[in-house]
């Protein structure tokens, strides 16, 4: 008697043959999301990959839906198409002013290349704690170069461009791409180190005014001397032209300060009195020329 006749001649066999095909049917077809990327591994070797992410191309237009694979004998891995975070434990570095720095950063990354990853990392948690560390160097590193000051700068969108290309060599080997590199925080040590470094920027800051303060005065006072010598020149010029117009204008002038006429209104002009002959030489304009 066969095995389909026992299990014929016995309900219960239905029941089991039911229960080990479903269990077969729903091993063999898995739904692959818009948001993940699926590696087939064959008794542990990679086969295929199914809605792989491709650069440029929109979610949707992938390999998304019903996946059917071989039941039992392939494993399905599922790797994030979306972009992540590596968060970077706060390190201390030493800038080239020599100033030590607290700093906090992230990076966000894209698996790009599944294969890479599962033969390299296995999984994507494996590919952060490999990210993380060489996060930490390549900032050391960039940030050692440059002074404080650089953060606080345009300056600082190089700085970000040069860690992020750094990180970038590295994480191509795991199949990831950096996306952005961000510094969250970059501050100074509490207690005496801060106060020192206030100290020094102080000092440099009050360096820097009374440098650029000599600088003015001694460009206000070449500006002087250049205005002082035009205006001595015009003079000159004008007095050699027509000096009986000139010892008249100056006259006039001389009038107008000794008389007080040029007195705001209101003002006590004084009640000084001066008392000269006609012919006095100072009076010489108020007789015409002769």
């Amino acid at each position: 008697m066969s095995v389909f006749t026992r299990i014929a001649r016995n309900p219960i066999g239905y029941g089991v043959l039911a229960i080990v095909i479903l269990i077969a049917l729903f091993s063999s077809v898995s739904i692959v999301s818009e948001t993940r990327q699926a590696v087939i591994v064959r008794f542990g070797e990679p086969v295929r990959i199914v809605n792989r992410y491709e650069p440029g191309v929109e979610f949707g237009s992938g390999s998304a839906g019903l996946m059917v694979h071989i039941p039992f004998a392939e494993q399905v891995v599922w790797i994030d198409r979306r972009i992540q975070n590596v968060e970077m434990e706060r390190q201390q570095v030493l800038s080239t002013d020599q100033l030590r720095l607290q700093v906090d950063a992230f990076a966000r990354y894209r698996i790009v290349d599944p294969l890479q990853m599962y033969r390299s990392a296995r999984t994507e948690e494996r590919v952060s704690e490999a990210l993380r560390p060489i996060l930490a160097s390549a900032l050391r590193n960039e940030l050692g170069r440059r002074p404080f000051a650089a953060l606080l700068s345009p300056e600082r969108g190089q700085v970000m461009d040069n860690i992020q290309e750094s990180l970038n060599l590295a994480a191509r080997q795991y199949g990831a791409e950096i996306v952005d590199v961000r510094i969250k925080r970059a501050d100074l040590p509490e207690g005496q180190p801060l106060e020192s470094a206030y100290e020094r920027m102080r000092s440099a800051r009050r360096q820097e005014a009374l440098t650029i303060r000599a600088q003015g005065a001694k460009q206000a006072q070449i500006i002087r001397a250049e205005a002082d010598a035009e205006a001595a020149r015009t003079y000159a010029e004008a007095y050699g032209r027509d000096p009986d117009f000139y010892d008249f204008v100056r006259a006039m002038e001389s009038y107008r300060t000794t008389f007080g006429v040029d007195s705001p209104p209101g003002e006590d002009r004084g009640e000084a009195a001066i008392v000269m002959s006609p012919d006095n030489e100072y009076l010489r304009q108020f007789r015409g020329q002769r």
